[in-house]
């Protein structure tokens, strides 16, 4: 399969070359010739995203025996078969060659190995297996750091979260404060923060892959009540790191890893979405610092958090778009329930209200106005040497947002495969286990198949961060993985029936939660078209350039 994949990766960069092309003008990528060609740099992102996952999962099995090589090789031919259909797409629209596509994908090669790891027979046989497998699926081998938190938090996360986790859905709750005070005890909040400001990260690491293994196995027993409360404080904290001066990473660091106050991020803005660079909330000088006008939507955890990280537009001219956006940090009491209003002293009004959504309920995001809010200059990460530069800060701390999302989704689709098992085991149709049936044992093999590649894939990238590398690929593995979610968690509940699409049962909560996944964060399209296929354009015209 190693030849078929390298195969694979050259058409890939065929198809990079014939797109980048299209999209660049005297050697540099375009902005009107990207939008024209959109539908392409997307096939082209999913594409690169499903291609990496195939190859590093075979390269992460190929020393193992038994079902996990299995796995990796049934991905890889379903993969296999989903990269060629976007190229073929890819090739017509660039007018590209289509001789070596079609060879691969009608060459004996390809059809011999979706024999021997995607026929219904093999599929099925390692769908019993998954069945009976009491192994993690996808398990990776960890450090003695992370192999210890994810235990630790695996035990947590299966005493305390998940007990409490369908009524806070069912009810649509705020987060108890009982489980926020066992996390603050646990050091959940500072995990991405150095010890040296209180934080449990070594000093001049990233503790990716600590933070990975507690996101996940948070987000198995609760997305919203648990494994999320991570990326609030992961994003900020690496924002502070990024742009703080010395006295704000000394004051605020040390308070978001105690979870004292839990913080929320607010972004998006109703007109705007994921184009960060078109953000318009106004801030305008005031004697001591700015004052806040407009509007926010999709802030998570606004309502309880006591302190908000604030993407504010400080210069009016919006032809400077990115460069005009600074960060603030906003202090308010915290609040339970879904709608809440604070005034300031000097008469400032910031009032927000919970957003009604079909899961991702606990956390709760909120519609936010600011009017006439003060923030201090204090309050601007880097004070005077910020002004300008808040969408560098934000973009520094969405890696890691991103990275902890693919967590998110790992978690979610372990529970939803572990609750397909045990279902198909216990319910009986026509009079046999629903799990002896070929097409039922098909579909768990392939939903296995897909987490421990996202899994396996999740982890390798986040050794990359530990390193120092993999900005883009922390987008593309976000963009893989949520996707992934969606597609297990679908299946999960399909193999429910009736059972599936009630409250009451656990799958309905993993299958709504794990749509969200796709949308913040970065929106799929966005981090597809913006992040991930402009990436491998500038890669193939570098390249063509050298």
């Amino acid at each position: 399969m190693n030849e078929l994949l390298i195969q694979i990766r050259a058409l890939l960069e065929t198809g990079m070359h014939g797109v980048a092309a299209l999209c660049a003008v005297d050697g540099t990528l375009d902005a009107k010739r990207l939008d024209l060609y959109q539908p392409l740099c997307y096939e082209l992102a999913l594409a690169a995203a499903e291609l990496l996952a195939a190859e590093n999962a075979v390269a992460k099995t190929a020393a193992l025996e038994g079902l996990e090589p299995a796995l990796a090789r049934l991905f890889a031919a379903d993969a296999i078969t989903a990269v060629l259909a976007r190229l073929e797409t890819v090739f017509s629209d660039a007018e590209l060659d289509p001789g070596p596509l079609h060879a691969v994908t009608t060459g004996p090669e390809l059809a011999r190995w979706r024999r021997q790891a995607a026929s219904h027979a093999v599929v099925a046989q390692i769908g019993r297996e998954v069945a009976g497998c009491d192994a993690d699926i996808g398990a990776v081998a960890l450090d003695e750091d992370a192999a210890m938190a994810q235990s630790a938090f695996q035990r947590f996360a299966a005493d305390t979260v998940a007990p409490m986790a369908e009524k806070i859905h069912r009810h649509d709750l705020t987060v108890p404060e009982p489980l926020l005070q066992s996390m603050r005890e646990m050091g959940v909040f500072g995990l991405s923060i150095p010890e040296s400001f209180g934080g449990t990260a070594p000093d001049g690491k990233e503790n990716a892959l600590v933070m990975i293994a507690v996101t996940e196995a948070l987000s198995e027993a609760s997305l919203a009540a648990a494994g999320s409360l991570i990326t609030r404080p992961e994003i900020l904290a690496r924002a502070l790191l990024a742009g703080g001066t010395a006295a704000q990473k000394s004051h605020w660091l040390p308070k978001i890893a105690a979870g004292e106050p839990l913080c929320a991020i607010a972004i998006t803005e109703p007109d705007f979405g994921s184009d960060v660079a078109s953000l318009s909330l106004k801030a305008t000088r005031t004697e001591g610092g700015w004052l806040l006008n407009g509007a926010k939507t999709w802030c998570t955890f606004a309502g309880k958090a006591g302190l908000l990280m604030v993407v504010a537009r400080t210069d009016p001219d919006r032809t400077l778009g990115h460069r005009g956006l600074s960060l603030m940090l906003v202090e308010k009491p915290s609040f339970d329930g879904h709608e809440f209003t604070h005034v300031q002293p000097g008469g400032g009004r910031l009032s927000g209200k919970a957003i009604a959504t079909i899961g991702y309920r606990g956390m709760h995001s909120f519609d936010l106005s600011f009017e006439e809010v003060f923030v201090a200059d204090d309050h601007l990460i880097g004070e005077a040497g910020g002004i300008g530069k808040g969408f560098y800060f934000t973009m520094a701390g969405m890696v890691g947002g991103r990275m902890q999302t693919s967590a998110r989704a790992c978690g979610v689709m372990r529970a939803a495969l572990r609750a397909a098992v045990s279902y198909a085991g216990d319910r009986k149709v026509f009079g046999a286990p629903l799990g002896d049936y070929t097409l039922t044992q098909v579909k768990l093999a392939r939903m296995a198949a897909r987490l421990a590649a996202c899994r396996r894939l999740t982890y390798a990238v986040g050794d990359m961060l530990e390193a120092g590398q993999g900005r883009m690929e922390a987008s593309l593995v976000k963009l893989f993985a949520c996707r992934s979610a969606e597609a297990v968690t679908r299946e999960a509940l399909q193999i429910h029936g009736g059972m599936g699409y009630a409250e009451e049962t656990a799958v309905s909560r993993y299958f709504v939660d794990a749509r969200v996944l796709s949308i913040f964060e970065g929106a799929e399209e966005t981090l597809a078209l913006k992040v991930v296929a402009r990436s491998l354009l500038e890669q193939a015209l570098e390249a063509a350039n050298a």
